[in-house]
């Protein structure tokens, strides 16, 4: 197997069946893996990866009990089975062919193992924008290392990295754990634009307004000292 790209999934019932046809779409080619993991959903979820998996013969799904976005994608890449492991998100908002063009960037680059293929968000709302971009400013300053558009989607790297991983956050942290990690070890981040569109069905469990980004700034800066206290 040569990528598995792990798809978290918490309450995107209406969304599965589209994350799985254009997954269909874009593949053309038996090397690929999509593991979707149902982080404990209390939609329908379940029935519909029941149904479904058995008419997509290159999609799997794991079930991992414990809340969190890490949680869940580090369920999926534990249990992945390709050379290359990744993620990206089960909203739709980044496209399954983007998974395609990471992995052509790595092949075109001779499939080397210290390489770290990652998307960078374009087309988002104003406000968005200028909240990933303080963010960005803030590690990267703080860590002394470009970190902008932490969250950006996907992200594809060899199995020798998350086989080095130590102790990695169960929420949305894991992005700039994996993030700062590559760029500590000396890892070749290339980037490579992505539209973000808007959510086709269902609503974000985290960014419903700046309530919500508060909350994720006082996170993110609570990790970024233990983070840097711990392999800074």
């Amino acid at each position: 197997m040569k990528l598995s790209i792990v798809v978290p999934c918490y309450n995107e019932a209406k969304n599965i069946p589209l994350i799985l046809e254009r997954f269909a779409a874009v593949l053309g080619r038996p090397d690929i893996e999509v593991v979707i993991v149902d982080n404990n959903s209390k939609d329908e979820s379940a029935a519909v990866l029941k149904e479904l998996l058995q008419k997509y013969g290159f999609a799997r799904s794991v079930f991992e009990s414990r809340p969190g976005y890490g949680s869940a994608v580090l369920a999926g890449l534990r249990a992945a089975k390709g050379d290359y492991l990744g993620w990206t998100h089960g909203d739709l908002q980044t496209p399954p062919a983007d998974v395609l063009r990471a992995l052509e960037i790595i092949e075109k680059d001779g499939n080397k193992s210290d390489v770290y293929a990652k998307g960078f968000r374009h087309g988002r709302p104003f406000t968005d924008t200028v909240f990933t971009l303080g963010m960005g400013l803030f590690e990267t300053l703080y860590f002394g290392r470009a970190l902008f558009d932490v969250n950006g989607q996907p992200n594809i790297f060899h199995r020798t990295f998350f086989e080095a991983w130590q102790d990695p956050p169960t929420d949305f942290a894991l992005d700039l754990y994996a993030l700062y990690l590559a760029r500590k070890r000396g890892l070749r981040v290339l980037r490579f634009p992505v539209i973000f569109p808007k959510r086709l069905h269902g609503e974000s469990t985290w960014n419903r307004g700046w309530g919500d980004r508060w909350k994720f700034i006082k996170r993110t800066m609570s990790f970024s000292v233990r983070l840097k206290k711990e392999i800074a």
